[in-house]
């Protein structure tokens, strides 16, 4: 999509947290945050974390010097880069807490069956 945009005169900027995968996409302007993923923004409900992404974004947008520019965020979603292993990781969570969280899933694709049919 960035690339359909900047084709058609348009400058973008892609915020993501899957570094590896983004700059295989070759994106004309990337905003890297080491955030878990859907997390690019910003920390959840912390709006200065969100407001300095956001400035960075527009920097990066500013001053990029060429295709293909990273920017890597100076956030850091913890100070102890252990959350990198234990995030999400269904080899560290019970099978209570996997239930619950199925159950939790399975509950929002209804909420958007019922949405899309209305």
């Amino acid at each position: 999509m960035a690339r359909h945009l900047e084709a058609n005169g348009i400058a973008t900027v892609v915020m993501g947290c899957a570094k590896d995968i983004v700059e295989h996409a070759a994106v004309p302007r990337f905003l890297f945050s080491d955030f878990p993923l859907g997390n690019s923004a910003g920390k959840p409900q912390d709006v200065e974390s969100q407001a300095l992404t956001l400035e960075l974004a527009l920097r990066l947008l500013e001053t990029a010097p060429g295709a293909r520019t990273t920017m890597q965020s100076p956030l850091r979603w913890s100070e102890d880069a252990s959350w990198k292993l234990d995030y999400n990781n269904i080899a560290q969570m019970s099978p209570e807490e996997l239930a619950r969280r199925r159950a939790e899933f399975d509950k929002q694709k209804e909420i958007a069956r019922g949405n899309r049919a209305a």
